[in-house]
């Protein structure tokens, strides 16, 4: 299968090597990696082992790779108006769109570019931060979940899943795509909005009795607003005490909008926060502690904007 990865962060590099390590012939889209990777390969430092790519197929235009079977997306949501230009040309007859990215809205608005029947979602519980150009640091977790946007698109999805599991990447079909969006926003909404206003680790908020409490707060109100959605089953709240238990694993761990502000780049506030509560809102469910976490942080943002004259 030619799989085209655009969006070669901690998260596309990752994927990309294991599917490349398990026999498929992937094409990375790179920007800052791309020197360090042509000349030295790619290295995964994991905690199910490490390995290197000693050669990869990096390009630096989508133009260069062409029509692929699979686009595989990992760029982060802030960036989605770049999407129809870093697509168009990876898209031929029967190519499928695969958005691994977080938070709400991303497959309509693929659909709306692409055509609904190409769309796949994808939810990626995975722990991975970015080292050294060309270096992937996988610390925990790495499994996906995936849908059609479209949910009467047909069976292809299993087939799609065993390629996934057979390259070492655990994998399996939900058939209620957003149902599935809402369970990682039940993490990726404390977590990633508290670790990235604090700048402080999951472990640390966890072992701390207040921001512990937040966080399971916030995380039933996502729950509220989730089973308001209209899904095939209810999220049960118990599945509030198994989010915090995953978190826990993930021990000393920098969620991406964490890693993203300590480096000054743009976060995900959008995708992850406001739009789940224009969900909420509309569904009658308000999410104050959301609302909250989220005016903060974009507060502590434009402060730090202001401080800094960008």
């Amino acid at each position: 299968m030619k799989i085209a990865v655009i969006g070669s962060g901690a998260l596309g590099l990752y994927y990309g090597a294991m599917l490349q390590r398990g026999g498929q012939d992937v094409h990375f889209l790179l920007r800052r990696d791309y020197q360090a990777i042509c000349e030295h390969g790619l290295k995964v430092l994991s905690i199910n082992g490490d390995f290197v790519l000693p050669k990869v197929q990096g390009y630096q235009r989508p133009e260069e790779i062409g029509p692929a079977d699979l686009v595989l997306i990992g760029l982060k949501t802030f960036a989605n108006q770049q999407l129809k230009a870093l697509i168009s040309p990876l898209v031929g007859d029967s190519t499928r769109i695969l958005t691994l990215q977080n938070g709400l809205g991303n497959e309509q608005l693929l659909a709306g570019l692409f055509g609904s029947e190409r769309i796949i979602g994808g939810i990626a519980f995975l722990a991975s931060n970015r080292g050294e150009p060309g270096v992937v640091h996988h610390l925990a977790f790495g499994h996906i979940i995936i849908g059609n946007l479209l949910r009467d698109s047909g069976s292809d999805l299993e087939t799609l899943a065993e390629v996934f599991n057979s390259c070492g990447i655990g994998c399996r079909v939900s058939g209620d795509l957003m149902k599935t969006r809402w369970e990682k926003l039940v993490w990726n909404i404390p977590f990633n909005g508290l670790c990235a206003l604090l700048l402080q680790t999951v472990d640390r908020l966890l072992a701390n009795p207040q921001t512990s409490e937040l966080i399971r707060e916030i995380m039933l109100e996502v729950i509220r607003a989730a089973n308001a959605q209209g899904l095939t089953e209810s999220i049960p709240f118990e599945y509030a005490a198994e989010m915090m238990q995953l978190g826990g694993n993930a021990g000393a761990y920098k969620p991406s909008m964490m890693v993203d502000r300590e480096e000054g780049r743009q976060l995900e506030v959008s995708s992850i926060m406001r739009v789940p509560l224009e969900y909420g809102c509309r569904a009658g469910v308000a999410m104050p502690r959301t609302a909250m976490l989220a005016t903060l942080l974009e507060q502590a943002l434009t402060i730090e904007s202001a401080r800094e004259g960008r």
